[in-house]
């Protein structure tokens, strides 16, 4: 009787574990696996293929989407630049160096500035000559001499082996600031909801906004550790205060559960982004109905759909400047 005790314990301890910290259970479980094997290179209409890697596609001469079509995740980092430097949105996970692909576009300095800090974005391993990030207040307060080192849940990089990396911020930029590239200018945007960290960049001259994996086609991740419902809508209310109905929105990974998984360029209208803006306050209000478990799932249109905490678990508080 007591073998069974003990074994009951044990299962009960795990599924506590399980349920309060999901997601350290899902990262050990996938960093038991080991990285996974590239896809086989495919055909990409539109696109220049760097490398055996690397995929370049030209938004306009001076804006460029670089894919990694060959990782599991399918991203997709920006390069945009002005007369007098260029910013580079995302580097992937560093798979591979992607600052000879940089180089190959402009001889202008280049920013580096992550979308948020989730492994499959931060080029774990490459060191940028110059970095910016996000000026938020609990960052500043965990930085030390403007060196910042991620944690496990902003990170999550257990998933595929990567280890927590240190980031030396040259520029703290400011949530509203505007960035000079030397004629040509880039608003940052903070867009909590997917991590508590996330930002958005914002070409209002060309009608371009860059939105990681904040807002894309396909499903958008509320449930993960630094997500939140209230953050979401308030990321969606700080977008929409900087866009109009002709921007492009570009995001930082296809649709990875259409079958088959789109080509080109992984974008959003404003049409979509005002969706999903009414939406989350009807989610608050208990106005629309989910399906599943965990995660729960709100369609938001045809293009998009939310992937949610269930309604017990969600946070409408808006806690991503504290």
């Amino acid at each position: 009787m007591r073998k069974w005790v003990l074994i009951l314990s044990a299962v009960l301890v795990v599924l506590a574990l399980a349920v309060v910290n999901r997601w350290w259970v899902l990262m050990t479980a996938m960093s038991l696996v080991g990285p996974l094997a590239l896809l086989e290179p495919e055909d990409e209409p539109g696109a220049t293929w760097f490398d055996d890697y690397y995929t370049v596609f030209e938004i306009d001469e001076r804006t460029f989407a670089i894919g990694e079509t060959r990782y599991w995740q399918r991203n997709f980092n920006y390069l945009i630049v002005g007369d007098e430097r260029a910013v580079l949105f995302d580097g992937g996970p560093g798979v591979r160096d992607i600052r000879p692909v940089v180089r190959s576009l402009t001889d202008v300095p280049v920013v580096f500035t992550p979308s948020h800090f989730h492994y499959d974005h931060v080029a774990n391993g490459v060191e940028f000559e110059h970095v910016a990030i996000v000026d938020l207040p609990f960052l500043r307060r965990r930085a030390r001499e403007d060196r910042l080192t991620l944690t496990l849940h902003e990170h999550l990089g257990k998933a595929e082996d990567f280890g927590l990396p240190t980031f030396r911020v040259d520029e703290w930029w400011p949530s509203g600031t505007t960035v000079d590239l030397g004629n040509r200018e880039l608003i940052v945007v903070h867009t909590p909801g997917h991590t508590l960290d996330g930002v958005s960049l914002v070409d209002q001259q060309a009608g371009y906004a860059f939105t990681g994996d904040f807002f894309g086609p396909g499903s958008l991740l509320e449930m993960v550790p630094t997500g939140g419902m209230g953050d979401y809508l308030l990321g969606v209310d700080n977008l929409v205060s900087y866009v109009g109905p002709d921007t492009r929105l570009f995001a930082a990974h296809r649709d990875l559960l259409a079958e088959p998984v789109p080509k080109g360029i992984p974008q959003t209208t404003f049409a979509d982004l005002e969706a999903l803006q009414r939406l989350l306050p009807q989610i608050r209000d208990g106005a629309v109905d989910s399906e599943g478990v965990f995660p729960v799932v709100y369609t938001v249109n045809e293009n998009v759909a939310l992937w949610a905490n269930p309604r017990w678990m969600q946070d409408w508080e808006r806690s991503s400047l504290k």
